[in-house]
């Protein structure tokens, strides 16, 4: 039960990284289109249908997280502990900046503009660093500075052009046919820094990281996989490819975490910890079963739904949501 559950959560956590990971992309490249008014605010508008759906990801995952292996969060939180107020503070301006900003059609929307790129630049940078502290192994509680590593660092660089690669491979798909060409020029030019923070982090990690299991091994090939499949759909005018190419790429690093040594899921300086050691007793998992498992499938439904319905790019009918 403990496996299938991980699993779960696993599904949840690389759910939200493929889908909200265009949220903050669309936020931190807010500043590369014109500060014309009505083009931002289309910009933002290719969001709307799906900004706070994507949310809800974090939060079953979150909540899966807590009742299905407590052990764990009671590690990561308290061991994290900076990280994850600073990824707080990330997404709360960021979500609540992009909510704001259009609520008064007459008033001054440029630090609304500051919060949705600052938000979302934290946020990614936060996350990054991270996940990258998590394949790494987490430092002491004690050194604050540890989890500022020179290699957790390039993961929160990282995760910047990542999230930007797939915010502007999202637009390429949902804005307005005048900013698509933008769009796909951004995406081409983002390319390349995520190409070299693989390459960097894959060698870097060979002669850093021990216990790696084949399915970390897997990981890693996929996530070269699916930036090639990416590049070739920009190249090929298949922004759609393209698009669920970077939804995927997004999703491997968070996969790499849960199964670069799995069972062990958490490496510290002064413990280990599997995934059996993890989980909830059994009692708890029979009773998650009745809740979990509908809660995502109705989750998955709902996100397909919206897709469905929104699928084609925006128009001058289009209603804007911010």
């Amino acid at each position: 039960m403990a496996t299938f559950f991980w699993c779960l959560l696993g599904l949840l956590t690389c759910g939200y990284f493929a889908l909200a990971g265009y949220d903050y992309g669309v936020g931190m490249l807010l500043p590369a289109f014109e500060a014309d008014e009505r083009r931002r605010r289309q910009t933002l508008g290719a969001l709307g249908p799906f900004f706070l759906a994507n949310e809800v990801w974090l939060v079953a995952a979150v909540g899966l997280l807590f009742g299905a292996f407590p052990h764990l969060e009671g590690k990561v939180f308290a061991g994290a502990y900076v990280l994850v107020v600073t990824l707080l503070l990330g997404l709360v301006t960021f979500t609540a900046s992009v909510q704001l900003r259009s609520r008064r059609p007459d008033a001054r929307r440029g630090a609304w503009t500051a919060g949705i790129v600052g938000g979302a630049l934290v946020t990614a940078l936060s996350w990054g660093l991270f996940l990258g502290n998590l394949v790494l192994g987490l430092p002491p509680t004690d050194d604050v500075l540890a989890f500022f590593s020179p290699y957790a660092a390039l993961w929160g660089l990282g995760f910047v052009a990542l999230f930007c690669l797939q915010g502007a491979a999202f637009l390429a798909v949902r804005a307005p046919a005048e900013l698509t060409g933008r769009a796909v020029r951004l995406a081409r030019a983002f390319s390349a820094p995520v190409l070299a923070f693989l390459v960097i982090a894959t060698g870097w990690g060979f002669f850093t990281l021990s216990g790696v299991t084949a399915l970390g091994i897997g990981v890693v090939v996929l996530a070269f996989l699916a930036l090639a499949v990416s590049r070739l759909g920009l190249a090929s005018r298949r922004h759609r490819v393209a698009l669920v190419a970077s939804m995927v790429l997004s999703a491997c690093p968070a996969l790499l975490a849960g199964t670069l040594r799995f069972p062990t899921v958490l490496v510290s300086p002064t413990s280990t910890l599997t995934v059996e050691q993890a989980a909830t007793a059994s009692g708890t998992f029979a009773v998650l079963g009745w809740f979990a498992v509908p809660a995502v499938v109705v989750l998955l439904v709902v996100q397909w739904l919206t897709w469905r319905a929104h699928r084609h790019p925006l128009d001058q009918r289009s209603l804007l949501h911010f």
